[in-house]
């Protein structure tokens, strides 16, 4: 009897320790399953909380010819159409109020330039630094100053 209770006790504490590892290998595998949800909705959350991209606002302005200043070929003509990439809807609503104003010193501008400035490598580039300073300046009393991203000339012909 003796060896029965030695081996009875062996199998006791096997059964004892085997109950345990599986007791504990359930409670990890359940705290795995519980907290997968929580991370699942977290990253649900970080992917709402990202802006989504905005749609770019653009304002074209109708083409349009300028006597440029004369040079050593004698008169010349550009024709440019351009569209203004903006900001906020605040400066299109701003820039569309005013645009006999836009157009204007847009003319007055481009009718200062002579046609070897704006073929040059880098003069499309100049001008439309240009064109964004000469928007930029209030056309009106406390007129919020328009945020003008961007000059894009869609059509750009010197004659």
């Amino acid at each position: 009897m003796a060896k029965s209770s030695g081996g009875s006790r062996k199998l006791l504490w096997m059964m004892t320790v085997l109950l345990i590892l599986s007791s504990s290998a359930a409670a990890v595998a359940l705290y795995m399953v519980l907290s997968q949800p929580e991370n699942e909705a977290q990253s649900a959350l970080n992917v709402q909380a990202e802006p989504e991209p905005q749609a770019p606002i653009f304002l074209p302005i109708e083409p349009f010819t300028v006597n440029l200043a004369d040079d050593q070929y004698g008169p010349r003509l550009l024709y440019t159409g351009l569209s203004l990439k903006l900001g906020n809807e605040q400066s299109q609503a701003v820039l569309e109020q005013h645009m006999p104003q836009v157009r204007s010193r847009l003319l007055m501008l481009f009718s200062g330039k002579q046609a070897a400035e704006l073929t040059s490598p880098g003069g499309k580039q100049r001008l439309a630094e240009q064109v964004i300073a000469a928007l930029e300046a209030p056309m009106s009393d406390n007129q919020p100053e328009p945020a003008i991203d961007d000059v894009l000339f869609t059509e750009f012909i010197v004659q």
